[in-house]
């Protein structure tokens, strides 16, 4: 029964949305041109079905690439700064302050840069999804309880063994978090660099289609938007339950 709940419950939630809204429209006589209803959005991407798909797949290299770099190094720094702490009380303001800067208002200038293309949306997803990454793993790798550096002090660990036997499994948690956090944000980053720059993604179909008036199809693009967020999401979540079979227990 816990597992059925935990999968009709959403789905009735998605239906009963999907017929508010398509209710909505009828009731109201709402145009396509305003609020297309489902079925509307349902033709736009059967007119368009390769070249919305391989837009989406643009969007998903960006945002992927962006993740896995942003994934990477803020786990080396995270791990950097929590070994030299006068090193992240030198440094953590500064990354504090660089995240403070609204992306949006950085994107025109990684056009300039970087020139049109893939690389300026890159970087936009690295940067806003970087700092969850960070603060996340440092909240992991300094949360370890005492009683277990104890333990590892009177087994005789190394500080190489107690970091990778106790320390950084410890952390993996709270690591997850700021993955799922930050996957979230990559798919934003990747739409935010893509309006700004509509070269490619679907981004730029939002942008193209709203320049010609076709409500359907921005609104098919952020269809798959959702369902390409979700799905990414929920990724990292089976990702986690892999490698982290015993963190619900511990936290239930």
């Amino acid at each position: 029964m816990t597992r059925f709940r935990s999968w009709a419950l959403p789905l009735l939630g998605a239906v009963t949305a999907l017929a508010v809204w398509w209710s909505a429209t009828a009731v109201f006589g709402i145009r396509s041109f305003f609020l297309p209803a489902p079925p509307d959005i349902v033709e736009a991407f059967r007119r368009q079905p390769a070249y919305l798909l391989r837009e989406a797949g643009s969007t998903v290299a960006v945002t992927v690439t962006g993740f896995g770099i942003a994934v990477v190094a803020g786990l080396l720094l995270a791990m950097t700064l929590t070994a030299w702490r006068a090193l992240e009380r030198a440094t953590l303001p500064v990354l504090v302050a660089l995240n403070s800067v609204p992306k949006v208002a950085v994107a025109p200038l990684l056009v300039v840069w970087l020139g049109f293309g893939a690389q300026p949306k890159i970087v936009l997803v690295v940067l806003i999804c970087f700092f969850p990454v960070v603060v996340a793993t440092m909240a992991g790798l300094t949360s370890t309880p005492a009683e277990l550096s104890e333990l590892s002090r009177s087994l005789s660990a190394s500080v190489w063994q107690a970091y990778v036997k106790i320390r950084l499994p410890w952390a993996l948690p709270q690591m997850f978090v700021g993955l799922k956090v930050g996957i979230s944000l990559a798919v934003i980053g990747a739409v935010v660099a893509e309006i700004n720059n509509p070269t490619g993604g679907l981004g730029a179909v939002i942008v193209l289609s709203g320049m010609s008036f076709d409500t359907p199809l921005a609104f098919a693009a952020i269809t798959l938007l959702a369902v390409l967020s979700t799905t990414l999401f929920y990724l990292v979540v089976l990702l986690e339950r892999l490698l982290v079979p015993w963190a619900r227990a511990i936290s239930g």
